[in-house]
């Protein structure tokens, strides 16, 4: 029963969220940064094209192309544009007649220019959430379906409530350890139920992200290391001034949120772990349950350690190669920021998750105590 009404106030809260935060946080946001329209519209004819093969990607052309282009969508539907499309190394969109596509409209003046601003990517994703979520239910039936709703309820409270709240100048350490032990007890609460083991791994993981959280401030502070050096974050020095943006603390809450699944994982492995050995052997001792515990949890650590580094490895690979390509010395690229980021973000998120297995045991433990001695 507690479990139907945590599962319809939490669907509830999304669609609240969706429908109250947008209305609150329209007057955070400052003017609108891109003045053109974005449109789908469809290649009718390729007018002309002056093109070579790309000497560095296999299948792709460099040159330029005149195109023949009818608008979709909006006030520009059904009308026709000559658009100029470029190919080079960073835009290489070769259009074909029929070709369906996002394209933008500037108007300067009495003028209206269309041009090529992308391919449409989007039914693509959707295909591939609509396959993920089939899986998903398909194998975990209605724990499926919960973990789907613990997902979306994830997604919502960093959208609708996180984003904002940074926006308007909120401290970022605290809001993000607030709302993160928030979606740590709704998921987990929402897939576990209202019990023993949930409790232990909530516990757990709320300690086990605070401690990556903490070492990746303490780490950045040392290292002289912001949110500016985040991906993205020179862009965000552009429009922080329209806000009240606080970019200093955007590193700890990105290495929160990076860390906070494995951490979860870890801490629901650990709590099951101990009260499965229990529930097999209800007279052990708790000196020989924490020890199994712990046995169990260096069998955890190390490959949630090497998922974890390996995560971040990957989403850095275009940095690695850079570096190899150029030569770089030891000495040169180990001081960069983007380096130094990559580092503290793979070791205080596994530094969470090592701190999570015994924090996680102690829980459970002390928690089957209490309830042997009621």
């Amino acid at each position: 029963m507690k479990k139907k009404m945590l599962f319809f106030m939490v669907v509830f809260s999304v669609f609240l969220m969706a429908y109250i935060s947008p209305k609150m946080s329209k007057n955070l946001k400052g003017g609108q940064v891109f003045n053109q329209e974005f449109i789908n519209g469809k290649v009718v004819k390729v007018l002309s094209e002056d093109l070579m093969y790309d000497p560095i990607m296999k299948g792709k052309y460099r040159g330029s192309q005149t195109l023949e282009v009818i608008m979709e969508e909006g006030e520009y539907k059904n009308q026709k544009f000559k658009v100029y499309n470029s190919l080079s190394s960073l835009h290489n969109i070769y259009a074909k007649e029929g070709l369906q596509a996002i394209f933008t409209i500037r108007k300067v003046g009495d003028k209206e220019t269309a041009w090529l601003y992308n391919l449409k990517r989007d039914r693509g994703i959707y295909v591939l959430i609509a396959i993920f979520m089939s899986a998903v239910v398909i194998l975990g039936k209605m724990k499926g379906v919960r973990s789907l709703l613990a997902l979306i309820f994830t997604g919502a409270v960093i959208v609708y409530i996180l984003l904002p709240l940074l926006f308007k100048g909120v401290e970022p350490i605290p809001i993000s350890i607030l709302l993160s032990s928030i979606i740590i007890l709704v998921s987990f609460l929402l897939i576990g139920g209202f019990d023993r083991k949930t409790y232990s791994a909530i516990i757990g993981t709320i300690c086990g992200i605070t401690i990556a959280g903490l070492i990746s401030y303490i780490s950045g502070k040392f290292m002289d290391l912001t949110g500016l050096n985040l991906s993205e974050g020179e862009q965000l020095l552009y429009i922080a001034k329209e806000y009240k943006l606080k970019v200093e603390g955007l590193l700890f809450v990105s290495i929160l949120i990076a860390s906070l699944g494995a951490v979860m994982d870890v801490a629901m492995s650990m709590a099951s772990s101990v009260n499965e050995i229990y529930e097999h052997k209800p007279q052990i001792e708790f000196k020989e349950l924490f020890k199994s515990a712990m046995s169990i949890g260096k069998d955890i650590v190390g490959t949630m350690i090497n998922t974890l580094i390996l995560a971040f490895a990957g989403g850095s690979l275009p940095l690695m190669m850079m570096i190899w390509g150029y030569g770089m010395t030891y000495k040169q690229f180990i001081n960069i920021p983007a380096i130094a980021i990559e580092v503290v973000n793979a070791l205080a998120g596994s530094i969470g998750i090592i701190a999570t297995v015994p924090i996680t045991a102690v829980v459970s433990i002390l928690l089957i105590k209490r309830e042997r001695e009621d």
